[in-house]
């Protein structure tokens, strides 16, 4: 069964979204302008990794705007949490997954085809069982498992499947009722009843006994893989020594062609969406980093996120043993606008990709780095960061990033966020600081959250809404980075000057040095 099936898209319970089917998401759109910028493109084939069957780009690259769908998908994932319930999923995905691979092939004969198709269907009653019966001995509190729970409850005692399960048990029975004889003579294949002579297997094994010496050989036979007959017609002949068997057989396939519900396959695809995630927050958590669910709120404007990192980074470090340094990010009252400053090298980009990455995903409904976060709900996730210039595109560094911007102004409203790293750098300091504080003053218009990575100390104490943050040295040796970034006073020149005395090239020491 296709998965991306466009019948798939009619009504249906949905894990993802609250109601009958709302917003089922068919195939992958494209991916948001912002997820190259914070390394979520990284994160996202990571987490997709080996699922490629189940289509999740699409769910990964569509956030939501709800407040009620992040809570549902958040309940989702905290019924999920356990390992117990997980391995009952995993358990429920592996039986469809042989479900979908014996309704996939593609055989060219019909009694083969119809009992492919009838060892797809017990598979699949298998499956719906099982995990109708997992789940009612699980404690679920989401609203979305409860109702599938309930719904499995309630499809397993329909007329639909009841009869399903029947007219499968009724066609095992008559299936194992066939037996025959095959008689390989001269080239010439004979099938027939079963011969009523008896069995000398047994008289020969105890005749030939004392003739036994060592281990024997194998003899048997190693048969091809492909799961299509070659035609010898052997399959026709025992269908005319059973034909009510093999008719029923044929009836059953055409009677439940439709045989998988279009709620258990959605369910099938989109808990996927669900364990993918789990199991790349688990790999990191093992590595002793938190994961939390943030309170989000529509309108608000508050940010607290304590002990956040970035998680590309800490995917790519995962197992090695080393560290990743957190740090908290907070804005309240009028505050809008995150200014970060200080010393190259000391994590502040890091920090802009690990606070675009808290909003994005938290917009999913998934649950984010950090102990604990409270959030507001955006809109949208934009992000301006350096590149290159190319001699392809025609104008220089400046301009480029001049369009970019102001493209990036047109489309955000006050729900949005937006991350800046190091615009304007490729301009004077003079010129950096008068289209900096331009920029400043249309983020403030829009009343958006913004966090800003800059070399540009005025702009930390612009106005009431900014916030100053600094990356942080040893205070014993400035070159020494910490990748602690707290709100304190920017002082950019306080590095220089600890770095030129740590180096006897202070202006005191200089003028110590030379000459009057």
């Amino acid at each position: 069964m296709d998965l991306a099936d466009p019948s798939l898209r009619s009504p249906v319970l949905s894990v993802l979204f609250p109601g009958s089917g709302a917003q089922l998401v068919a195939g992958a759109g494209p991916a948001p302008d912002c997820l190259r910028d914070l390394n979520l493109d990284q994160v996202v084939a990571a987490i997709t990794r080996g699922r490629g069957e189940y289509d999740l780009l699409g769910y990964f690259h569509a956030p939501v705007t709800e407040t009620s769908v992040i809570s549902y998908r958040q309940q989702v994932f905290s019924d999920l949490e356990p390992v117990a319930t997980r391995e009952l999923i995993g358990t429920f995905a592996a039986g469809m997954r042989s479900v979908r691979r014996l309704l996939r092939q593609e055989l060219d004969y019909l009694y083969q085809r119809d009992t492919w198709f009838f060892e797809a269907a017990e598979a699949y009653i298998r499956c719906v069982v099982d995990l109708q019966a997992g789940l009612a001995g699980v404690e679920l509190r989401s609203s979305g498992l409860r109702a599938l729970a309930e719904y499995l409850s309630a499809h397993l005692e329909a007329e639909g499947f009841r009869s399903l399960v029947a007219e499968a048990a009724q066609t095992r029975e008559g299936l194992a009722g066939v037996e025959y004889s095959l008689h390989i003579r001269s080239g010439r294949v004979t099938v027939s009843l079963p011969d009523p002579a008896p069995d000398y297997a047994a008289a020969i094994e105890a005749t030939f006994e004392r003739f036994r010496r060592g281990a024997p050989r194998d003899y048997l036979a190693t048969f091809t893989t492909d799961p299509d007959l070659n035609y010898v017609g052997i399959l026709d002949r025992i269908a005319r020594l059973y034909p009510d068997t093999f008719r029923a057989l044929d009836a059953f396939r055409t009677r439940h062609a439709d045989l998988v519900d279009p709620t258990i396959a959605v369910f099938d695809r989109e808990v996927q969406f669900y364990l993918a995630y789990l199991e790349f927050a688990d790999r990191l958590r093992a590595d002793g980093l938190p994961f939390c669910y943030p309170r989000m709120a529509e309108g608000s404007k508050t940010v607290t996120v304590r002990g956040t990192f970035d998680v590309a980074l800490a995917w790519g470090r995962s197992g090695r043993g080393t560290p990743i340094v957190p740090n908290d990010v907070t804005l309240g009252g009028l505050e809008r606008v995150l200014v970060v400053t200080g010393p190259n090298q000391g994590g502040k980009t890091t920090l802009a990709r690990a606070f675009g990455q808290v909003l994005y995903l938290a917009s999913l409904g998934c649950p984010i780095a950090g102990s604990e976060a409270a959030l507001p709900l955006v809109d949208r996730v934009f992000t301006h960061f350096g590149r290159e210039e190319r001699l392809a595109d025609q104008r220089s560094r400046l301009e480029d990033e001049l369009h970019r911007m102001r493209a990036i102004l047109d489309q955000a409203t006050p729900r949005s966020v937006l991350i800046l790293n190091e615009v304007f750098s490729s301009t004077t300091l003079v010129d950096a600081v008068f289209l900096s504080t331009e920029v400043m003053r249309r983020l403030e218009d829009l009343d958006l959250v913004c966090l800003w990575v800059t070399f540009v100390d005025e702009l930390a104490s612009l106005s009431a809404r900014t916030v100053s943050m600094v990356s942080n040295v040893l205070a014993e040796d400035p070159t020494v980075r910490t990748f602690k970034i707290n709100r304190q006073p920017a002082e950019g020149h306080a590095y220089a000057a600890a770095i030129a005395a740590k180096y006897g090239v202070s202006y005191a020491q200089l003028r110590a040095r030379l000459p009057a």
